[in-house]
Order: C-alpha cells, then structure tokens, then sequence
C-alpha cells in the first residue's frame, strides 16, 4: 500500500480510516473512548468498570456488550480531530470468538492500530489478526498500553514485536520509568517531554520541548537515575533499532510504537497526531472488473457489516458502507449492483457508536451508515450504474453447529425470520437441511450462542434453546451444476443451503470430507465463501 497519489481532492486527503485491534482486556474500548473524546465528540470519558449507567462506552450499544465489559460488534464512529483531519474509528470485537466480525472490517480500512498490553506483550488474538493485516499489508501503529502498571522491559516489548510478527518496529516515543515510577514518555518524533498527570485521567499530558536528550531542563523534571536509565535506553535504540520511515509503514513492513497509558488519556493524543501524520489517506480498493481509486468522480462504495436492530424501537437494520471513491450527497440514487435496481439513499447516517446523525453529504473513505429492510447484505456494491464487486470480503466456515429449537412452537415462524436477520447480518450461519425439519446454526466461538439467544429474546421476545448437532462443520459445494445435483441427491442427509440459497455439505468427521475428495472429483469444498455479487 503506497499514497503516492497527490491529486487527492483536500475532502478525501483529510480523512483516515483505520481500525483498532487487540486481544481482549488489552484496553482496546478505553483507548477508543479516549479519541472520542480527544476529537472532542464526547466531553467526559466514562470508567469501562463503572457500575450502571457510567459503564456504558461509547463504541458498545448492544445490551450483552453493556453487561459484560467486552465489544462483541464492530462500531463505526466518525468525528474531526485537530481541525484538519476526519477520523474514521472502526471499533473491533477483541474476544475471539467475533473475530470474522473483525476481518470483515479489516477489508474496510485504509490503517489499524494494534493495541498491545505491556505486561502481556503479544498475545493469541493479537496474533490472528495481525496475521489479516499482514494479508492485506495494512500499516499498522502500534500502542503499548497500560505503562502505569508493572510492565515488560521496553526492549524485550519490542524485541517480541519483531519475532512474533516479523515486522520492523521503530520507537515514537521511549517509556520513563514503568508502574508506580512511570511518568510518562520521551517523544523521539518531536523531541518533547511527555509528563503524565495521574490526578485527572482526563487531562491532556503536559509537553515541555527540549533541545534533544542532553538538555539540561530535562534535570528538572526527571530523578538522576531514571533520566541516565532514559539516556542509555534512547541512545541504544537509536542504534538497534530502524528509524521511522513512512515508505515502509505504508507498505506493512514497518511499525512504529507508542507507549502509553489509556486510562489515564496519556500517550494517546501523540498516537492520534501519528495517525494524522504518517496514517495512509483512502487508499485504492479491489473490485471486479477493474480497481475503484477513490479520486474517481463516480460515487462507489461496499457494505461490509450489517447490524439489526440498533435501535429496536424501528427493528430496522443497518448496512455499514465503506466509500471507496466519489462525493456522495443525500438523497443520492445508487445501483443497487447485485439486484441491479436503483436505491435513492435519502436517511443516510454517519455514526458516533449507537447515535447516529444524518449525513447530508460523505467522501471517500468515509462509512456511511444506510437504514434499510434486508435489501443490502455484507458484500453488495452501490454505484452510479457501473456492474462492479468488490473482492476480498470473507465470510469463513462455522467451527461450532447446533440445532436450535424455539419455546414456543407456535412461533417458529418469528424464530426463523429472526435467524435469516442474523445470517444477513454476518452474526452467524444459518443451514437449512433438506432433508428433516428445523435449521443447524454455525458459529465461530460458543460465546456466540449465547449473544444469539439473548438478542432473539430481547429483539423479538423469543425464547429458544441452542441443541447439540450430529453435525460438526460445515463446507460450501463447488462444482459443475450437474455434479453439484447428482452429488447433493446422493447425499442428501448431509446437505443443507445456507441463507443465500447456497449448497452446503454438513459433516460429522474428517472421514466424511476425505470421502467426498475421493469418490467425488469434480466437487470442491470450501472452508470460505467471499461475500461479493
């Protein structure tokens, strides 16, 4: 990923759209809080660990997030920063078992951000989805959190960094001190003392500018033994280490690292200006037939979520589209790619987590947010009339299936209008066996279950119980028609259609996927279906 492309007009050029991603408990939702409210769109930061009403974060508006702590839905929130640039913060669940939610997302963003916990270095999570950013070449910042606590060695921080994820890292900022002694951090960039303020953790670190690491004001504000600690440390990772080069962090091979402390809003407003400074502008997105650029006059742009039920007063759903080039205005009309309709697109929203406002106008690399009624799905392309698909959204085989069953079965009707919500919605798989009644649901992680069950209930008033299945995983059918048919006739107990209508074989051991490879040659199966038209 390069920006060598000037001509971007000033609207496009101020805008960053970036993703945050972590492993959970990292304080991924805390750091979020923190832009809000640095970018001014929120005036007072809420404790994640508040009781009641104060523990509800901006980025998390869906019941179970509230009572639980954890982001288990990507939110989009938009907002200004330092009056030059608009920030697109793509909100990511941190709990594994949401991670698809999350490289859908991925596929939406010109940057991540990659929060990691300094104490615990780079953990599991934090590793899977570095690996989609790798996949795309995403630049990557990188944020250690949670300095104020006993944390790792500096070097041994990074020097993990590097191994566990063969990526370059180059320090913006040098921790002082760690835990108790910690009081903040030497900007490499600017060459600036940080000081962090532990009494108002919502007050804007002090920044005292210094003539480099020998300047005698440094005396002043630092005891003896931790400014030679901080003296030896600078100097060696001014030789160990790379220094920022912009060419390479587009590119995903570099990253650089800040140090910080979420909670008590330090390090984080140098993290939004590296944002600002170094982070990719909207950057060219892959499409069939041709790429889109996003200084195209054309407007043209991708969903990839959908969220039901954001505000269950409407039982409306949301479809998030990503802007990959043009100047959208309200009340626009788009070709709707896939049914190749027109959609005049007259409520569009832009979002600050669960309020959303309405858009009267969006530029590329903005997300907009569109109310509709099932006839977007993640996947579905919006253009002024050219036949494009965007490539690349992933949508991976469950990993956990069970049947599901309603309380009532008098209303099995509302349960399974509800399921094909959640399927459109990206929240889970839903299989319709041909052969017997009812319908398997696929999951990534079992946490998912849970969320499933809670919201049909709260949405629908509904309760149902998730069953054990014979089934195990779940693969899609390719092939030549023909094969496809004979194929599904003599197999009919384990084939199933997903909610698109796709085949899809259901298995109960590796044996039975080893034995269709055999005995079926001209049938492929896949663990993964890309969502495009």
């Amino acid at each position: 990923m390069l920006d060598n492309r000037p001509t971007l007009p000033p609207e496009i050029a101020r805008r960053r759209t970036f993703a945050i991603i972590s492993h959970p408990d990292a304080g991924k939702t805390t750091l979020t809080e923190k832009f809000l409210l640095y970018g001014g769109a929120i005036q007072m930061a809420g404790q994640v660990r508040a009781k009641g009403e104060a523990r509800r974060t901006r980025s998390d508006f869906m019941q179970m997030e509230k009572d639980r702590g954890i982001s288990v839905s990507a939110s989009a929130m938009s907002f200004d920063f330092d009056g030059r640039y608009r920030f697109n913060l793509v909100d990511t669940p941190g709990h594994s078992d949401f991670s698809e939610d999350t490289y859908r997302t991925l596929t939406a963003v010109d940057a991540a951000i990659m929060v990691i916990d300094g104490a615990k270095g780079v953990e599991s999570q934090t590793q899977k989805l570095f690996e989609v950013c790798r996949l795309r070449d995403l630049p990557i910042l990188t944020f250690c959190n949670k300095m104020d606590r006993e944390s790792r060695d500096t070097f041994e921080i990074i020097d993990e960094i590097q191994e566990n994820l063969a990526i370059d890292v180059t320090p913006a900022s040098w921790p002082i001190g760690v835990g108790r002694d910690f009081l903040g951090c030497y900007d490499l960039i600017h060459d600036r003392l940080e000081l962090m303020d532990r009494a108002d953790r919502n007050k804007v670190a002090e920044s005292v500018s210094m003539d480099g690491l020998d300047d005698p004001k440094l005396d002043d504000h630092i005891p003896e033994a931790l400014l030679a600690q901080l003296r030896e440390e600078v100097e060696m990772a001014r030789e160990l280490l790379p220094a920022m080069d912009r060419t390479a962090f587009l590119q995903g091979t570099l990253t650089p690292i800040w140090f910080g402390s979420a909670i008590n809003s330090f390090g984080v407003k140098e993290l939004m200006d590296g944002i600002a400074e170094y982070g990719p502008e909207p950057q060219v997105q892959n499409a069939e037939p041709r790429e889109v650029a996003p200084e195209e006059k054309k407007v043209a742009g991708f969903v990839f979520k959908v969220q039901a039920n954001m505000d269950p007063k409407h039982r409306d759903r949301v479809a998030f589209l990503r802007l990959a080039s043009g100047h959208f205005q309200r009340g626009m009309k788009l070709t709707h790619v896939r049914s190749k309709k027109p959609m005049a697109i007259s409520n569009p929203v832009m979002f600050l987590a669960s309020d959303r406002e309405l858009a009267e106008e969006a530029w590329a690399g903005d997300i907009i947010g569109i109310p509709n009624h099932g006839q977007l799905r993640i996947g579905d392309a919006l253009t002024e009339g050219e036949g494009l698909r965007f490539t690349g959204i992933p949508s991976f085989a469950p990993e956990l299936l069970q049947s599901v069953r309603a309380g009532d079965p008098m209303k099995a009707k509302h349960m399974e209008k509800a399921l094909m919500q959640f399927a459109e919605e990206g929240a889970a798989k839903v299989f319709k066996p041909t052969f017997g009644s009812g319908f398997i649901v696929g999951v990534v992680g079992a946490l998912q279950f849970e969320v499933l069950a809670s919201r049909i209930e709260l949405e629908y008033g509904l309760p149902v119980r998730f069953e054990a299945s014979q089934f195990t995983s779940a693969r899609w059918v390719h092939g030549p028609k023909e094969a496809v048919e004979t194929f599904a006739a003599a197999n009919k107990q384990h084939i199933a259609e997903d909610n698109d209508g796709d085949p899809v074989y259901l298995t109960r051991l590796q044996w039975d996927i080893d034995r269709v490879e055999r005995d079926y040659p001209d049938i492929t199966l896949s663990s993964t279906k890309e969502l495009m038209i």
